[in-house]
């Protein structure tokens, strides 16, 4: 779809690299911020970064609409064609549609484990073979360690990488003695990477606070979000 010197050149390569080759099939990794910082233009990303080497995404929201997602993607795949000068942008376009799926679900409406079987129907049934699941907009003060496990015994099991977003509270920015904002200290036995996003001024930090069995983890990620586009960009080192 993309030659390799394009996919080489994004700054998701960065993160592959300063993380021991990024997620991994059977494993979580989580990006946290407060609300409005741009967790679900991270993951989109992320998706599309993965869309564009010719992976299949399966896009689970828990947001009340998901019009927003669709023009989340449309949006950053032109502004990565347009920055890459992505040939036959068109064609390239057409294809991550087709090898993406977005899934929506009420929290409070459906169990975790309803939401895991119409995922994997979607994949068995559906002769839909993922290699990531993004979860966005999933509420973990309404969660709790069980529903967790059964992410990653999912993931575990289908040998796919799941990536959630997590929202953190502005009046509660408490953090535990690993750096992990106290809401998501229960959950990190089962995920593998944890990046905070920070704001700064003029653009977002992306600080890497777990890598795998290294927690806490040295914040050497060099990466940001460029408000301007919501793009995963490089930080000057």
């Amino acid at each position: 779809m993309i030659n390799e010197e394009l996919i080489s050149k994004s700054p998701l390569r960065i993160l592959e690299k300063s993380t021991h080759g990024g997620v991994g099939k059977g494993n979580i990794g989580i990006i946290a911020a407060r609300k409005g910082v741009g967790k679900t233009a991270c993951l989109v990303h992320i998706a599309t970064d993965q869309l564009l080497q010719g992976k299949h995404i399966i896009h689970v929201s828990f947001a009340a609409n998901t019009a927003h997602i669709t023009a989340w993607y449309k949006n950053i795949f032109e502004e990565i064609a347009r920055r890459l000068s992505v040939p036959n942008a068109q064609d390239a376009e057409d294809d991550i549609i087709r090898n993406r799926v977005i899934m929506s679900f009420k929290q409070g409406g459906v169990s975790v484990e309803q939401v895991l079987g119409s995922v994997k129907a979607m994949i068995r049934d559906g002769h839909f073979v993922a290699d990531v699941v993004v979860v966005d907009g999933y509420d973990f003060s309404g969660s709790n360690t069980d529903d967790f496990a059964a992410f990653k015994a999912f993931a575990e099991e289908l040998q796919i990488s799941i990536w959630f977003s997590a929202t953190t509270h502005r009046d509660a920015p408490s953090v535990d003695a690993k750096g992990v904002p106290t809401i998501l200290s229960p959950y990190m036995p089962d995920t593998a990477i944890l990046i905070l996003m920070e704001p700064r001024e003029g653009y977002v930090h992306l600080h890497l606070v777990k890598d795998h069995d290294i927690f806490p983890a040295p914040d050497a990620l060099h990466l940001k979000l460029d408000p301007q586009v919501m793009l995963i960009a490089e930080e000057p080192a």
